[in-house]
């Protein structure tokens, strides 16, 4: 059944060699097929096992993900050819997590029984989660594990389209798209803390939110146009991928670049990020590299979250909770996170015995 050189997964029951006392099942938000927010339903499952290079984490709190929602729909269908044509293969909904590890894998260095980790698991919408371990890294100090669940994935993707993709640096002026939600109202934060001049792009009721996150200007995307004042922004940041690429390239200045991150006006067979990522990459060519477009595609590692951690642990970036929900509510926070009202992150937390 398994190769010369590998090894089954470890029971749940294994810690690093030694045994340990844990329920045999476990609460879990089960989908078993795609569709709205009512294809998922928490039931009891068996504990994860955990194969040589990951850890169990009992879980704390989950955040959800726009990569959650598109899960649970299963759009872009495009997507099904990686998650599962007919259902996922992955039963258990969920990515973001917070919480405390119980056992680990022989091959597993960095982390202990006991830790307290945050990162991206295989179904964290559970009691217990199985991780890989370059896939998580240290809870940050004087954070609770609600606000380390809502950073995951939002963070890396802020992280990485701000310092890495759009290369943000004192001085400059940015635009952030979408400043309001999980990933836009890190990246305010993250483009404030490079000495940057924000100016964030939102609704006029969450206007106050984004100013307190530091931007210096606000915009109401219904009644005022960003790219009114051509070259104005050294960056974009442009979250949720609906405005056209001709506003952001007349937005942007000479040698400026804008980063994509997702598309949520494209079709359902490919989606807005596929068919943005091609966009972009034809008009930087047009361009001549006079302006960039770049696609944002978050790396899911430990070390990039740690990259963070100084920041979360100083208060110059605080991730900002919308709602909370319990396990059992799932499919309402899934209808919170996408009724265009979260200033923030939604997460949900994880009743421990």
């Amino acid at each position: 059944m398994f190769g010369i050189n590998s090894r089954p997964p470890l029971d749940q029951t294994e810690q690093q060699g030694q045994a340990t006392s844990r329920p045999a099942r476990m609460p879990a938000v089960i989908q078993d097929g795609y569709g709205g927010p009512e294809v998922l339903r928490l039931q009891t499952a068996p504990l994860p096992a955990i194969r040589d290079k990951e850890v169990l984490v009992q879980v704390h709190a989950a955040g959800l993900a726009k990569g959650t929602w598109h899960v649970m729909t299963g759009t872009p269908y495009l997507l099904r050819v990686f998650f599962g044509i007919r259902s996922p293969r992955q039963p258990v909904a969920g990515l973001n997590l917070a919480g405390v590890v119980v056992s680990a894998g022989p091959a597993v260095t960095r982390f202990k029984p006991g830790d307290r980790v945050y990162g991206i698991g295989k179904g964290s919408f559970a009691g217990y989660s199985a991780a890989l371990e370059r896939k998580l890294a240290p809870m940050p100090a004087g954070l609770d594990f609600e606000q380390a669940a809502a950073v995951p994935v939002s963070g890396l993707t802020a992280l990485q389209a701000v310092a890495d993709v759009a290369r943000v640096s004192n001085g400059q002026r940015v635009l952030v798209t979408g400043a309001s939600g999980g990933v836009g109202s890190l990246a305010v934060q993250l483009a404030v803390a490079a000495g940057a001049e924000v100016t964030g792009v939102c609704s006029a009721g969450k206007a106050g939110f984004v100013r307190g996150l530091g931007a210096q200007n606000v915009l109401d995307y219904r009644s005022e146009d960003f790219a009114a004042s051509a070259g104005a922004y050294d960056a974009i940041i442009d979250i949720a991928g609906s405005p056209p690429l001709a506003r952001l390239r007349r937005a942007l200045k000479p040698g400026g670049t804008a980063a994509l991150v997702g598309g949520e006006e494209g079709g359902r067979v490919t989606g807005g990020m596929f068919e943005r990522q091609i966009a972009g990459a034809i008009l930087s060519t047009l361009d001549r590299g006079h302006r960039r477009f770049r696609n944002v595609l978050a790396k899911e590692s430990g070390a990039e979250l740690e990259r963070l951690n100084a920041l979360l642990e100083s208060g110059t970036v605080v991730p900002h909770i919308d709602s909370r929900f319990p396990l059992a509510e799932a499919p309402a926070a899934m209808e919170r996170l996408q009724s265009g009202e979260v200033t923030g992150s939604v997460v949900l937390t994880v009743q421990q015995d």
